[in-house]
Protein backbone atom coordinates (compact mmCIF):
# COMPACT_ATOMS: atom_id res chain seq x y z
CA UNK A 1 0.00 0.00 0.00
CA UNK A 2 1.15 3.57 -1.08
CA UNK A 3 1.93 5.50 2.26
CA UNK A 4 1.76 9.41 2.80
CA UNK A 5 3.93 10.58 5.79
CA UNK A 6 3.00 13.83 7.14
CA UNK A 7 6.59 15.36 7.94
CA UNK A 8 5.60 19.03 9.24
CA UNK A 9 3.08 20.19 11.60
CA UNK A 10 -0.51 20.19 10.93
CA UNK A 11 -4.33 19.66 12.65
CA UNK A 12 -5.71 16.46 13.45
CA UNK A 13 -8.73 17.94 11.89
CA UNK A 14 -6.88 18.26 8.16
CA UNK A 15 -5.19 14.81 8.95
CA UNK A 16 -8.63 13.45 9.48
CA UNK A 17 -10.16 14.84 5.84
CA UNK A 18 -6.53 13.25 4.05
CA UNK A 19 -7.34 9.79 5.39
CA UNK A 20 -10.92 10.01 4.60
CA UNK A 21 -9.70 10.79 1.16
CA UNK A 22 -7.10 8.22 1.08
CA UNK A 23 -10.50 5.85 0.92
CA UNK A 24 -8.01 2.70 1.77
CA UNK A 25 -6.13 3.41 -1.00
CA UNK A 26 -3.02 5.11 1.42
CA UNK A 27 -1.89 4.22 4.66
CA UNK A 28 -1.55 8.26 6.32
CA UNK A 29 1.18 8.47 8.89
CA UNK A 30 0.72 11.01 11.14
CA UNK A 31 2.93 10.67 14.43
CA UNK A 32 2.77 14.24 16.36
CA UNK A 33 5.30 13.32 18.77
CA UNK A 34 7.76 13.28 16.15
CA UNK A 35 7.09 16.79 14.98
CA UNK A 36 7.68 20.14 16.95
CA UNK A 37 5.16 22.24 19.16
CA UNK A 38 3.63 24.78 17.10
CA UNK A 39 3.55 28.50 18.09
CA UNK A 40 0.66 29.83 16.13
CA UNK A 41 -2.17 28.05 13.61
CA UNK A 42 -0.48 26.98 10.17
CA UNK A 43 2.46 27.01 12.19
CA UNK A 44 5.04 24.55 9.90
CA UNK A 45 8.23 24.64 11.36
CA UNK A 46 7.57 25.00 14.93
CA UNK A 47 9.20 26.06 18.05
CA UNK A 48 12.48 27.07 17.71
CA UNK A 49 15.40 24.62 18.99
CA UNK A 50 13.38 21.58 19.64
CA UNK A 51 15.11 18.62 18.48
CA UNK A 52 14.13 14.87 18.50
CA UNK A 53 15.23 12.43 21.06
CA UNK A 54 17.48 10.27 19.16
CA UNK A 55 14.72 7.58 18.99
CA UNK A 56 12.37 9.85 17.52
CA UNK A 57 15.18 10.71 15.35
CA UNK A 58 15.81 7.02 13.81
CA UNK A 59 11.81 6.93 13.61
CA UNK A 60 10.77 9.78 11.47
CA UNK A 61 14.13 9.07 9.11
CA UNK A 62 12.58 5.82 8.58
CA UNK A 63 8.89 7.23 7.86
CA UNK A 64 10.82 9.77 5.43
CA UNK A 65 12.68 6.83 3.68
CA UNK A 66 9.34 4.76 3.18
CA UNK A 67 7.23 7.79 2.32
CA UNK A 68 5.56 7.70 -1.25
CA UNK A 69 3.89 11.10 -0.78
CA UNK A 70 5.02 13.55 1.53
CA UNK A 71 3.09 16.22 3.30
CA UNK A 72 5.49 19.26 3.05
CA UNK A 73 9.37 19.18 2.62
CA UNK A 74 11.09 19.66 6.59
CA UNK A 75 13.39 22.06 7.59
CA UNK A 76 16.88 20.95 5.66
CA UNK A 77 18.80 20.58 9.11
CA UNK A 78 16.53 17.92 9.73
CA UNK A 79 16.92 15.78 6.87
CA UNK A 80 19.63 12.67 6.98
CA UNK A 81 21.12 13.93 3.52
CA UNK A 82 20.96 17.29 1.13
CA UNK A 83 19.62 14.99 -1.55
CA UNK A 84 17.20 13.03 -2.23
CA UNK A 85 18.43 9.92 -1.29
CA UNK A 86 16.63 10.39 1.70
CA UNK A 87 13.14 8.83 0.69
CA UNK A 88 14.08 6.36 -2.22
CA UNK A 89 10.50 5.88 -2.73
CA UNK A 90 9.02 9.01 -2.60
CA UNK A 91 6.89 9.96 -5.25
CA UNK A 92 5.10 13.47 -4.87
CA UNK A 93 5.45 15.88 -2.40
CA UNK A 94 2.99 18.77 -1.69
CA UNK A 95 5.04 21.80 -0.02
CA UNK A 96 3.21 24.46 2.21
CA UNK A 97 4.58 27.33 0.51
CA UNK A 98 4.90 28.64 -3.24
CA UNK A 99 8.82 29.80 -3.11
CA UNK A 100 10.34 26.32 -2.83
CA UNK A 101 12.90 27.12 -5.70
CA UNK A 102 15.84 27.29 -3.37
CA UNK A 103 14.98 24.16 -1.53
CA UNK A 104 14.31 22.33 -4.89
CA UNK A 105 18.21 23.52 -5.54
CA UNK A 106 19.29 22.17 -2.18
CA UNK A 107 18.41 19.00 -2.36
CA UNK A 108 19.19 18.28 -5.68
CA UNK A 109 15.56 17.50 -6.78
CA UNK A 110 16.05 17.69 -10.33
CA UNK A 111 16.09 14.97 -12.46
CA UNK A 112 15.06 12.69 -9.33
CA UNK A 113 11.78 11.75 -10.63
CA UNK A 114 9.54 13.48 -7.03
CA UNK A 115 7.01 15.45 -8.66
CA UNK A 116 6.54 18.53 -5.95
CA UNK A 117 3.13 20.67 -5.98
CA UNK A 118 3.45 24.06 -4.16
CA UNK A 119 0.82 25.99 -2.59
CA UNK A 120 0.52 28.01 -5.02
CA UNK A 121 -2.40 30.93 -4.79
CA UNK A 122 -3.04 29.87 -0.86
CA UNK A 123 -1.46 32.67 0.07
CA UNK A 124 -2.90 35.63 -2.38
CA UNK A 125 -5.50 36.56 -0.45
CA UNK A 126 -3.95 37.34 2.94
CA UNK A 127 -1.32 38.51 0.93
CA UNK A 128 -3.35 41.14 -0.98
CA UNK A 129 -4.92 41.97 2.30
CA UNK A 130 -1.66 43.08 4.01
CA UNK A 131 -1.10 45.43 0.71
CA UNK A 132 -4.67 46.85 0.88
CA UNK A 133 -4.12 47.92 4.70
CA UNK A 134 -0.49 49.05 4.03
CA UNK A 135 -1.96 51.37 1.41
CA UNK A 136 -4.64 52.51 3.28
CA UNK A 137 -2.30 53.32 6.49
CA UNK A 138 -0.21 54.82 4.42
CA UNK A 139 -2.47 57.21 2.05
CA UNK A 140 -5.48 57.79 4.46
CA UNK A 141 -2.13 58.66 7.06
CA UNK A 142 -2.68 56.54 10.31
CA UNK A 143 0.57 57.81 11.55
CA UNK A 144 -1.30 61.16 12.01
CA UNK A 145 -4.28 60.12 13.86
CA UNK A 146 -2.20 57.42 16.21
CA UNK A 147 0.02 61.04 17.41
CA UNK A 148 -3.24 62.80 17.62
CA UNK A 149 -5.33 60.79 19.66
CA UNK A 150 -1.98 60.82 21.67
CA UNK A 151 -2.25 64.24 22.24
CA UNK A 152 -5.72 64.25 22.86
CA UNK A 153 -6.05 66.63 19.80
CA UNK A 154 -9.05 66.88 17.77
CA UNK A 155 -7.82 68.96 14.17
CA UNK A 156 -9.34 67.64 11.25
CA UNK A 157 -7.30 67.60 8.16
CA UNK A 158 -7.33 66.47 4.83
CA UNK A 159 -6.30 62.81 3.79
CA UNK A 160 -6.06 61.48 0.54
CA UNK A 161 -8.06 58.45 -1.25
CA UNK A 162 -6.67 55.51 -3.45
CA UNK A 163 -8.23 56.33 -6.44
CA UNK A 164 -6.51 57.18 -9.24
CA UNK A 165 -3.42 56.15 -7.80
CA UNK A 166 -1.04 54.33 -9.85
CA UNK A 167 0.48 50.76 -8.39
CA UNK A 168 3.04 49.00 -9.75
CA UNK A 169 3.46 45.64 -8.71
CA UNK A 170 6.09 43.68 -9.74
CA UNK A 171 5.30 40.02 -10.46
CA UNK A 172 2.46 39.03 -12.08
CA UNK A 173 1.83 35.72 -10.56
CA UNK A 174 -0.97 34.67 -8.12
CA UNK A 175 -0.23 37.36 -5.65
CA UNK A 176 0.28 40.37 -7.98
CA UNK A 177 -2.90 39.37 -9.78
CA UNK A 178 -4.67 39.13 -6.40
CA UNK A 179 -3.30 42.12 -5.31
CA UNK A 180 -4.29 43.99 -8.84
CA UNK A 181 -7.68 43.08 -8.15
CA UNK A 182 -7.85 44.52 -4.41
CA UNK A 183 -6.52 47.86 -6.24
CA UNK A 184 -8.28 47.71 -8.74
CA UNK A 185 -11.86 47.70 -6.45
CA UNK A 186 -10.87 50.73 -5.23
CA UNK A 187 -9.96 52.97 -8.18
CA UNK A 188 -5.96 52.24 -8.70
CA UNK A 189 -4.61 52.03 -11.98
CA UNK A 190 -2.02 48.92 -12.52
CA UNK A 191 0.60 48.49 -13.85
CA UNK A 192 2.51 45.21 -13.76
CA UNK A 193 6.24 44.24 -14.51
CA UNK A 194 6.41 41.16 -16.59
CA UNK A 195 8.58 39.61 -19.27
CA UNK A 196 6.07 37.86 -21.06
CA UNK A 197 2.62 39.43 -20.77
CA UNK A 198 1.73 42.01 -24.46
CA UNK A 199 -0.16 44.98 -23.97
CA UNK A 200 -3.19 42.74 -25.34
CA UNK A 201 -3.21 40.30 -22.76
CA UNK A 202 -2.06 42.59 -19.72
CA UNK A 203 -5.76 44.47 -21.05
CA UNK A 204 -7.91 41.28 -20.21
CA UNK A 205 -6.19 40.61 -16.74
CA UNK A 206 -6.93 43.98 -16.01
CA UNK A 207 -3.37 45.77 -16.13
CA UNK A 208 -3.67 49.14 -17.45
CA UNK A 209 0.17 48.68 -18.56
CA UNK A 210 2.90 46.23 -18.77
CA UNK A 211 6.35 47.34 -17.80
CA UNK A 212 9.98 45.29 -18.38
CA UNK A 213 12.84 45.16 -16.08
CA UNK A 214 14.81 47.61 -17.56
CA UNK A 215 12.22 50.35 -16.52
CA UNK A 216 11.97 49.44 -13.28
CA UNK A 217 14.04 52.90 -12.25
CA UNK A 218 10.99 54.91 -14.38
CA UNK A 219 8.46 53.16 -13.18
CA UNK A 220 9.43 53.77 -9.62
CA UNK A 221 10.02 57.73 -10.24
CA UNK A 222 6.29 57.16 -11.84
CA UNK A 223 4.43 54.86 -9.35
CA UNK A 224 2.07 56.06 -6.01
CA UNK A 225 2.80 52.39 -4.92
CA UNK A 226 4.85 49.27 -5.13
CA UNK A 227 4.15 45.80 -4.39
CA UNK A 228 6.56 43.57 -4.41
CA UNK A 229 5.62 39.81 -5.32
CA UNK A 230 8.12 38.13 -6.75
CA UNK A 231 10.54 34.96 -5.95
CA UNK A 232 13.70 34.97 -4.90
CA UNK A 233 15.76 33.89 -7.58
CA UNK A 234 19.10 34.92 -8.91
CA UNK A 235 17.29 36.96 -11.45
CA UNK A 236 15.60 38.88 -8.85
CA UNK A 237 18.15 39.26 -5.70
CA UNK A 238 18.62 42.81 -5.56
CA UNK A 239 16.26 43.68 -8.10
CA UNK A 240 15.00 46.70 -6.09
CA UNK A 241 18.64 48.43 -5.88
CA UNK A 242 19.76 52.05 -5.06
CA UNK A 243 19.30 53.20 -7.88
CA UNK A 244 15.65 52.11 -8.04
CA UNK A 245 15.19 53.09 -4.08
CA UNK A 246 16.64 56.34 -5.16
CA UNK A 247 13.94 56.98 -8.07
CA UNK A 248 11.17 56.88 -5.46
CA UNK A 249 8.97 60.01 -4.07
CA UNK A 250 8.34 61.11 -0.72
CA UNK A 251 4.64 60.27 -1.29
CA UNK A 252 5.41 56.41 -2.91
CA UNK A 253 4.65 53.77 -0.50
CA UNK A 254 6.71 50.46 -0.63
CA UNK A 255 5.10 46.96 0.20
CA UNK A 256 7.43 43.51 0.14
CA UNK A 257 5.16 40.95 0.49
CA UNK A 258 8.20 38.60 -1.55
CA UNK A 259 11.08 38.03 -0.19
CA UNK A 260 13.95 40.66 1.17
CA UNK A 261 16.62 39.47 -0.68
CA UNK A 262 14.97 40.84 -3.83
CA UNK A 263 15.68 44.72 -1.96
CA UNK A 264 19.03 46.12 -1.25
CA UNK A 265 17.94 46.44 2.43
CA UNK A 266 20.59 48.57 3.87
CA UNK A 267 19.99 51.84 0.94
CA UNK A 268 16.27 51.02 1.43
CA UNK A 269 17.18 52.00 5.29
CA UNK A 270 18.89 55.08 4.08
CA UNK A 271 16.87 56.00 1.68
CA UNK A 272 13.85 56.00 4.34
CA UNK A 273 15.47 57.77 6.85
CA UNK A 274 15.62 60.65 4.27
CA UNK A 275 11.74 60.00 3.45
CA UNK A 276 11.90 58.56 0.17
CA UNK A 277 10.12 56.36 0.00
CA UNK A 278 7.25 57.87 2.47
CA UNK A 279 6.37 54.40 3.72
CA UNK A 280 7.48 50.87 4.07
CA UNK A 281 5.79 48.01 4.78
CA UNK A 282 7.82 45.18 4.89
CA UNK A 283 6.56 41.86 5.53
CA UNK A 284 10.20 39.95 4.72
CA UNK A 285 13.72 40.59 5.77
CA UNK A 286 16.98 39.83 3.76
CA UNK A 287 17.61 38.18 7.06
CA UNK A 288 15.09 36.60 9.43
CA UNK A 289 14.28 37.24 12.20
CA UNK A 290 15.16 41.13 11.42
CA UNK A 291 18.41 41.75 13.54
CA UNK A 292 17.91 43.44 16.37
CA UNK A 293 20.16 46.67 15.56
CA UNK A 294 18.55 47.05 12.23
CA UNK A 295 17.41 50.78 11.65
CA UNK A 296 14.21 49.57 10.58
CA UNK A 297 12.71 48.91 14.03
CA UNK A 298 13.14 52.27 15.21
CA UNK A 299 11.19 54.39 11.69
CA UNK A 300 8.33 55.76 12.37
CA UNK A 301 7.34 55.24 8.38
CA UNK A 302 8.10 51.77 8.52
CA UNK A 303 5.75 48.55 9.24
CA UNK A 304 7.31 45.55 10.28
CA UNK A 305 5.67 42.59 9.96
CA UNK A 306 7.47 39.20 11.15
CA UNK A 307 6.81 36.95 7.60
CA UNK A 308 3.38 36.70 8.82
CA UNK A 309 1.22 38.54 5.96
CA UNK A 310 0.26 35.53 4.55
CA UNK A 311 -0.65 33.26 7.48
CA UNK A 312 -4.08 33.06 8.48
CA UNK A 313 -6.38 30.63 10.46
CA UNK A 314 -7.64 28.83 7.00
CA UNK A 315 -4.18 28.31 5.75
CA UNK A 316 -3.70 24.66 6.61
CA UNK A 317 -7.51 23.75 5.12
CA UNK A 318 -6.55 25.33 1.67
CA UNK A 319 -3.50 23.35 1.44
CA UNK A 320 -5.34 20.03 2.37
CA UNK A 321 -7.83 20.76 -0.39
CA UNK A 322 -4.55 20.89 -2.95
CA UNK A 323 -2.79 17.94 -1.10
CA UNK A 324 -6.14 15.50 -1.12
CA UNK A 325 -7.03 17.24 -5.09
CA UNK A 326 -3.49 15.75 -5.87
CA UNK A 327 -2.96 12.56 -4.10
CA UNK A 328 -6.02 11.13 -5.71
CA UNK A 329 -4.87 12.30 -9.50
CA UNK A 330 -1.91 10.31 -8.41
CA UNK A 331 -3.61 7.70 -7.18
CA UNK A 332 -5.98 7.73 -9.86
CA UNK A 333 -3.40 8.22 -12.74
CA UNK A 334 -4.33 11.62 -13.70
CA UNK A 335 -1.27 13.58 -12.90
CA UNK A 336 -1.99 15.41 -16.05
CA UNK A 337 -4.65 17.35 -13.75
CA UNK A 338 -2.25 17.83 -10.75
CA UNK A 339 -2.59 21.46 -9.69
CA UNK A 340 0.32 23.64 -9.06
CA UNK A 341 2.99 21.34 -9.97
CA UNK A 342 6.54 23.42 -10.25
CA UNK A 343 8.68 23.53 -13.20
CA UNK A 344 12.16 22.62 -13.07
CA UNK A 345 12.97 22.76 -16.33
CA UNK A 346 14.51 26.19 -15.86
CA UNK A 347 16.30 25.04 -13.25
CA UNK A 348 20.66 24.95 -12.74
Amino acid sequence: MLKAFISTPLEEEQVARIRAAASGDVEVIFEPDLLPPTRYVADHKGQEGWERTPEQTTRFHARLAEADFLWDIPPLHMLPTQDMSFAPNLKWVQTTSSGVGPVIEALKMKGSGVTVTTARGVHAVPLAEFTLMALLMHFKDVRRLRQEQAAHRWERYCGESLEGKLVAIVGAGEVGRRVAEVCRFHGMRIAAMSRSLTAETAGRLGYDEVFRREQLTDMAARADAIVLAVPHTQETEGMISREVIAAMRPETVLVNIARGQVVDEAALAQSLSRGRPGFAALDVAAVEPLPADSPLWDMENVLISPHSASTVQQENALITDLFIHNMRCVIEGRTEDMRNAFDMTGMY
